[in-house]
């Protein structure tokens, strides 16, 4: 049995007209313009996005001067930093400087005993024992004298004794302890206080 459409009559004509136009429009709504206007929305919020990249490194770019004046004026702290903390220790350095001192001031260091250094968080003390010998202003010359120092140096212990025959530059004996600090270049993490109630490191349980 063949079917034509030119055997129905006009009306079911138009309706399948119809019927196949909208099918027609339903596929290509389907499979053109719906993909279509998925891939427009997903490239305009990826639009939004580079444009807020762009305007987020545009304000960077108009930091960056003010970043690097930050970045030298800390790099120039850390070198003054370093002049009065500095990184090592050197023994042999600071006694060349304390004898030049005391021969400045007419004193005689008699002993130079560097001591146990104690460590911090971000320094560590380095004490040193020192025994000088001359007269109180040589050595009042020689405290002040080292107080200017670059490198911080602290004078602690102080012990004057005058001597039992003293002579016109060496009247007296002091000890003192100079004390001088390190930076480190790894800081020591501070120490934490055990858990109460947490169990004795070392005892096995039985």
């Amino acid at each position: 049995m063949e079917l034509s459409l030119t055997k129905l009559p006009w009306y079911a004509q138009v309706g399948a007209f119809v019927a196949l136009a909208v099918a027609a429009c339903g596929t290509f709504v389907y499979y053109y313009e719906l993909p279509v206007r998925a891939d427009l929305t997903s490239r305009r919020s990826q639009l939004v996005a580079l444009r807020q990249d762009i305007a987020k490194g545009q304000t960077t770019a108009k930091q960056l001067p003010q970043f690097q004046s930050q970045v030298t004026d800390l790099e120039g702290r850390l070198s003054n930093l370093r002049q009065v903390l500095p990184e090592e220790k050197d023994a042999a350095d600071l006694l060349r400087r304390m004898q030049t001192v005391a021969t400045q001031s007419n004193l005689e260091i008699k002993s130079f005993k560097p001591n146990t250094t104690v460590t911090k968080q971000l320094h560590a003390e380095w004490p040193i024992t020192l025994e000088l010998e001359g007269t109180y202003h040589n050595l009042a010359i020689f405290f002040d004298r080292v107080g200017k120092f670059t490198r911080i140096v602290n004078i602690t212990g102080l012990d004057v004794k005058g001597k039992d025959r003293p002579a016109p530059n060496a009247t007296i004996t002091a000890t003192c302890t100079a004390t001088t600090f390190v930076l480190l270049d790894k800081p020591t993490p501070p120490k934490t206080a055990p858990k109460a109630g947490a169990p004795a490191a070392g005892r096995g349980g039985k």
